[in-house]
């Protein structure tokens, strides 16, 4: 063990990097997207409107691929951070919500609506200063 540490020091300090800034960051970012979420957004049984509407078919296109890439990224560092410390767990759940997947919204909706869960989204949406998520059953 201690030889598999001497050979990949390099590769396991930035691991240790990654994870740690990936800590800190969802640490901050968490709570505003938390906030950022319309009071309103689960109280539907089908999902609002698709995202950048207004931009042009190639742009959105881009963006949609890059939101993707972005989130299969997440997913894999979180993997690696099941392994190393870090927030594995969390890094993946942030890695699924940039995803776009058939039944996304109905798996976000019903996770949402769990007790603790949404008691621990609306303290800090009140927080913030803003209303309460409602989810109609």
């Amino acid at each position: 063990m201690v030889e598999m540490f001497q050979t990949n020091g390099a590769v396991i300090f930035w691991l240790a990097l990654t994870s740690a800034i990936t800590f800190v960051g969802t640490l901050m970012l968490i709570p505003v997207l938390v906030a950022r979420i319309p009071s309103d957004y689960f109280s539907h049984k089908k999902r609002h409107k698709a995202p950048w509407p207004n931009q042009h078919p190639v742009v959105r296109g881009i963006l949609i691929i890059g939101k993707n890439l972005l989130g299969y990224i997440f997913i894999v560092a979180g993997i690696i951070m099941l392994m190393l410390p870090g927030q594995g767990i969390l890094t993946i759940v942030v890695g699924m919500t940039l995803l776009d997947f058939p039944g996304k919204y109905r798996l976000e909706r019903w996770v949402a609506s769990r007790r603790p869960v949404l008691r621990s989204i609306n303290w800090v949406r009140r927080r913030a200063k803003r209303d309460p998520l409602v989810i109609d059953k």
